[in-house]
């Protein structure tokens, strides 16, 4: 019988915050996003304030500074390292895991007795708690998506302790009673509305509802939701990720921007960026989408569009990307707009292997590929954009005043990845 368990990291990002800085515990804690835009995660006692996923920072000053709650910028460096010590504690503990996301990752307890796989399970919970100071939740069921029903019982009950497992059919039934339609892994928002309206409000009302009318309007995914919360499972673990079908990089600015050398210099970056990523993954792209918007809230005078530009050969040199992106963007950009957002995507994407060549390339591949990994290695030995491009700007200053460089304002030191900002004990 199959049987998979959800390792869900609790307010992950709030989490590494507390771990380096215990004076934290109990207090109200929120992380925002970009440009100290929204908040993207919260401490308990942050939600118990009414403080919600995505609500904008300027609509709860007051609140923030009435309950002393502590605010940072989210620090990712800080998040990844950790996220790979989780990773590297669970993948000690458990033969086959898939990560899923920065904080959660499922693991197969087929090979596990049943019988053993409540000690495992809260063992796994002390051990990454141990290891590298995460509190974490484990959910267990046997498909995915009941193992992701579980982890969310796991963490929304006191007297679980972070454990919940509803393989026992008994349990299971009492799971999707408790379990709110829009929570259910695989429905959006589109498909909430449409189930509330026919009384589906619970993973107990879907699983009982007409399997012919959730084909007709949510399709294959529809009646493998179905399945899932049945205890029937459709998706196995994926130790190997799937190729990736896209890359991209965007950035919302804290202001509009119409100055063009700034634009040209944010979507350098970009470009650079994404480059870097293709790279990382052994991949090239063979076609990029440049796109532009002013603030979508001034309807009157909305701006948006996009173009595409095709490469000779797939690619993934920092240059040629680069070139190609203000080539692209050329063809969109008009004066006097502020543009709020810019934004680059790679597709079409190849693994990074000999290709056919042009017969009149203008590109030295050779020469290029081994330009971009000495710049990757001083890069990554020495910090990112050590080496850069002058198009990208010259100024490698965080707090450098342009207005398309993303603002973190709050942000803690990156106590694991940089030797100058390690904790200092005195």
């Amino acid at each position: 019988m199959p049987r998979f368990a959800l390792v869900d990291c609790n307010n992950f990002y709030v989490s590494c915050e507390r771990v380096f800085n215990p004076s934290l515990e109990g207090r109200p804690v929120i992380v925002l996003s970009n440009n100290d835009g929204c908040a993207v995660a919260r401490s308990n006692e942050a939600k118990a304030l009414g403080i919600g996923m995505g609500v904008p920072v300027f609509k709860i000053e007051a609140l923030l500074k009435k309950h002393d709650v502590a605010v940072y910028s989210s620090n990712y460096a800080l998040y990844a390292d950790m996220s790979r010590r989780v990773t590297i504690t669970l993948g000690q503990m458990v033969p086959d895991l898939e990560v899923y996301s920065i904080d959660e990752s499922f693991l197969d307890l087929s090979t596990f007795r049943a019988v053993d796989v409540p000690e495992l399970c809260r063992n796994i919970i002390k051990t990454v708690t141990r290891n590298t100071g995460i509190p974490v939740s484990v959910g267990v069921g046997p498909t995915k998506t009941l193992a992701k029903v579980a982890t969310g019982l796991a963490k929304k009950c006191p007297t679980l302790h972070g454990f919940c497992d509803i393989t026992d059919p008994v349990w299971h039934e009492r799971a999707l009673a408790a379990t709110p339609v829009d929570k259910i892994w695989g429905v959006g928002r589109r498909y909430e509305k449409f189930l509330k309206a026919r009384g589906i409000n619970t993973a107990l009302d879907l699983v009982r509802a007409d399997r012919g009318m959730i084909q007709s309007r949510m399709g294959v995914n529809g009646t493998r939701i179905l399945d899932e919360l049945s205890g029937i499972s459709c998706y196995p673990l994926e130790a190997n990720p799937p190729a990736k079908k896209g890359i991209g990089v965007s950035r919302t600015f804290s202001r509009g921007i119409d100055d063009r050398q700034d634009l040209h210099e944010a979507l350098s970056s970009y470009a650079e960026r994404a480059a870097e990523k293709l790279r990382k993954d052994g991949l090239r792209a063979g076609v990029m989408d440049v796109y532009a918007m002013s603030n979508r809230f001034h309807k009157a005078d909305f701006y948006y569009n996009k173009t595409t530009f095709r490469f000779p050969v797939p690619t993934s040199d920092s240059p040629e990307i680069i070139k190609g992106a203000l080539a692209a963007f050329a063809e969109i950009y008009k004066e006097d707009i502020p543009f709020k957002k810019l934004g680059i995507h790679m597709r079409e994407l190849t693994q990074e292997k000999p290709e056919q060549q042009l017969l009149f390339d203008k590109v030295d591949r050779g020469q290029s590929s081994a330009l971009m990994k000495a710049m990757d290695a001083v890069n990554a030995n020495m910090g990112r954009r050590t080496v850069s491009y002058a198009s990208s700007g010259l100024s490698t200053d965080l707090s450098d005043p342009k207005a398309w460089r993303t603002q973190f304002n709050h942000k803690s030191p990156s106590y694991t990845t940089r030797w100058d900002q390690l904790l200092r004990v005195t």
